[in-house]
């Protein structure tokens, strides 16, 4: 392995890609909503809105400006719990196109190979179906690689290494392997980057068995679920958003490590659960802002394990609230909302009130132009609209 790493080495480090489409700055609000007025046990089905209802502007998951801590952006705040484990674990290391002295597509790997090496931080030729192969059997020795696709939508080009070989090995060998690595990466729809790099690949992924998946939406989680899915003995897909890199919110100073099966409560509610992930977070916590006025107190959760569900949170939302809302980026054909639709009508169908409601993607290709971009993916006014149907 060793000789294979000094060999890989030896090639030129590659030059930024024609492609490669860089964020600007985007300055983001963070809302909590919140509403003090509780309904009865025997208010549900009658008394659905909340009189004198208010919004309260805070954050969802940043401690509180006067606990310490640190302000980062998602992608430093990923980049910080790469590090830390890195300087942890001698077996963490990182492949990849571009990760090495270039620091990564997206910055993620910023001053890594300065700091670890060459063989550490290992720049790779554009063959994805290669270094995640080479990754896989890297960790079959054990290491621990951090696989990083330049884009998810690249990694299709590996999808025969991830599935028949990362999700299956440790059930063929029967237990004499593990494969612990990471394979993450950018993905969803970004700002006109075109159809090809605006894909929306978690459910592809989810239908694969013995792969976890987690999808980050602030700079906490995506630190903590970065660790924790490094020291997992498990693969783990960790899905980042392409429009989220430039979120900022202050983290703690002391080390934390999330569960990568578990759901985050964004905000407590009585009348809706609504289940999201990833960048749809930010389009539910706008609307909530506007049904909190309009008098509805609907129940928000960043369901963050795509694979597996978190069936304990979501279930005992839907026993309080009895009724659903899922909102997604991915298709809505076989897509992550399908796969939730169907778990909580076989575990929690009797406690419904109403049918449940997926607003999901469009089933087309990204469109360019961005007018276009936009009616393919949920808006918040889409939100407002499906809580006041559910509610009536």
């Amino acid at each position: 392995m060793a000789t294979l790493f000094q060999g890989l080495v030896a090639v030129t480090p590659l030059s930024p890609s024609k492609f490669r489409t860089s964020l600007s700055e985007r300055k983001t609000s963070v809302f909590v909503l919140r509403s003090d007025a509780k309904g009865g046990p025997n208010t549900r089905k009658t008394q659905l809105l909340i009189p004198n209802a208010l919004v309260t502007q805070g954050t969802t998951s940043v401690p509180s400006a006067s606990k310490p801590g640190h302000e980062l952006l998602l992608f430093e705040a990923l980049r910080e719990g790469l590090e830390e484990e890195m300087e942890r674990d001698a077996t963490v290391c990182v492949m990849g196109e571009d990760v090495g002295h270039y620091g990564g597509s997206y910055k993620v790997t910023r001053n890594l190979a300065e700091k670890f090496g060459d063989l550490r931080v290992l720049d790779t030729p554009i063959a994805e179906n290669a270094f995640t192969g080479m990754g896989i059997g890297a960790a079959m020795t054990g290491l621990r690689p951090i696989i990083e696709g330049m884009n998810m939508g690249f990694l299709l080009l590996a999808f025969n290494q991830i599935s028949n070989n990362c999700g299956m090995l440790h059930y063929t060998s029967g237990g004499q392997f593990k494969i612990p690595v990471v394979i993450r990466g950018p993905g969803g729809v970004g700002r006109q980057l075109g159809a090809e790099h605006s894909q929306r690949l978690e459910s592809y992924f989810q239908s694969i068995p013995g792969i976890q998946m987690v999808a980050c939406s602030t700079p906490y989680n995506a630190k903590g679920l970065m660790k924790a899915a490094i020291r997992s003995d498990n693969p783990v897909i960790l899905f980042e958003h392409v429009l989220l890199y430039n979120l900022k919110e202050k983290i703690p100073d002391e080390e934390y490590v999330l569960s990568l099966e578990e759901a985050e409560m964004v905000r407590p509610g009585e009348h809706v659960t609504i289940l999201t992930y990833s960048r749809m977070r930010y389009h539910v916590m706008q609307a909530a802002k506007t049904l909190v006025n309009k008098g509805y107190d609907p129940e928000v959760i960043d369901i963050r394990s795509l694979k597996p569900f978190d069936l304990h949170t979501i279930g005992n939302s839907i026993k309080k609230t009895h009724r659903v809302l899922i909102v997604e980026e991915c298709m809505r054909t076989g897509g992550i909302g399908a796969s939730l639709t169907a778990a909580i009508t076989e575990n929690f169908h009797d406690y419904l009130d109403a049918p449940i409601i997926c607003l999901s993607s469009q089933d087309v290709p990204t469109p360019y132009a961005g007018t276009l971009e936009e009616w393919t993916v949920v808006q918040p006014a889409q939100i407002v609209t499906a809580v006041e149907q559910l509610c009536q």
